[in-house]
């Protein structure tokens, strides 16, 4: 049974959803806005890098220095989100994981299409491992839109013949911008965050008017996942995306990969970005370090 608190924040988004279109800048500021409402965890230091073009920040948290290392990959639908917008988030992974972490400002949409965005997570990815972070100590995760990026990154890592990292996280991916999941039709008057017209917004912006919804980089759940690291995903049965998840862990898993898909009742899109205010997003995250701990020794 969800908590009181989740319950109110609910109620809070559905009181609070704007209906109609906006803008893309709109979105943008009101992505900005909420993340500026959550603070870090005491003791993370963030320091800014260049990652050969691709603008990125380290968050450290205290203690010893960690050979582990996480590549994080904001949310937003690949037009709105950064590095400023999760970065509570991402030092709370960094601190539950006892990782380093390294997330990065990839390039948006509409203004660059795909394969932008994947261009750029490749391009972390490999300087990553310039700096001498081992493959085998390295991990992607993202949520949303930047978890279907998380993906699409191996992906494209593995067609190229680079190293792969051991394992992906990924909250409530967004892994089929064709929208041709049955919750996105089942699920909208439980989500209060994402509906089908926005979302498809979102996927026509990242490919462009005439482009591939279902091209296997922007749309993973069509791609040939064989070869890939061990995953966990966390989903909710609240979302409309809750299929983007259910179908890419059913083919990930009939591929040979390792899966570990964790559907949570009543939860909502992306809810451990709420941890600050819901003890629900405070036990995903430690789920998550958990499964980022067992897997990267």
């Amino acid at each position: 049974m969800p908590s009181p608190k989740f319950y109110r924040l609910v109620e809070r988004m559905r009181a609070n959803r704007t209906a109609g279109p906006q803008s893309i800048e709109d979105l943008r500021a009101n992505m900005e806005e909420v993340g500026r409402k959550f603070t870090p965890p005491a003791g993370i230091t963030f320091t800014p890098v260049d990652a050969d073009g691709v603008p990125g920040e380290w968050a450290s948290p205290p203690g010893p220095d960690t050979e582990i290392v996480i590549l994080y990959l904001h949310g937003g639908g690949y037009g709105v989100g950064s590095i400023a917008s999760h970065r509570h988030l991402v030092a709370q992974l960094a601190l539950a994981s006892a990782a380093r972490a390294f997330s990065i400002d990839y390039r948006l949409a509409p203004e660059h299409q795909f394969p932008a965005a994947v261009e750029d997570a490749v391009a972390a990815a490999r300087w990553l491992l310039r700096q001498g972070v081992k493959p085998g100590r390295l991990v992607f995760a993202g949520d949303s839109a930047g978890g279907g990026l998380a993906i699409a990154t191996c992906l494209a890592l593995r067609d190229a013949g680079d190293p792969l990292p051991a394992a992906l996280v990924c909250m409530s991916p967004l892994t089929d911008l064709a929208k041709e999941g049955e919750s996105m039709r089942t699920k909208i008057d439980l989500d209060p965050m994402v509906n089908p017209e926005g979302s498809a917004a979102y996927a026509r912006r990242y490919v462009g008017e005439h482009g591939d919804l279902k091209a296997p980089l922007a749309s993973p759940l069509y791609a040939d996942l064989r070869n890939l690291p061990p995953m966990q995903i966390l989903v909710g049965t609240w979302e409309t995306l809750l299929d983007d998840s259910t179908r890419i862990a059913q083919r990930a898993r009939a591929a040979g990969v390792e899966v570990d898909l964790q559907v949570w009742d009543e939860m909502i899109h992306i809810w451990p970005y709420f941890a600050d205010i819901i003890p629900e997003g405070k036990e995903a995250i430690a789920r998550m370090g958990d499964f980022i701990r067992g897997i990267v020794h």
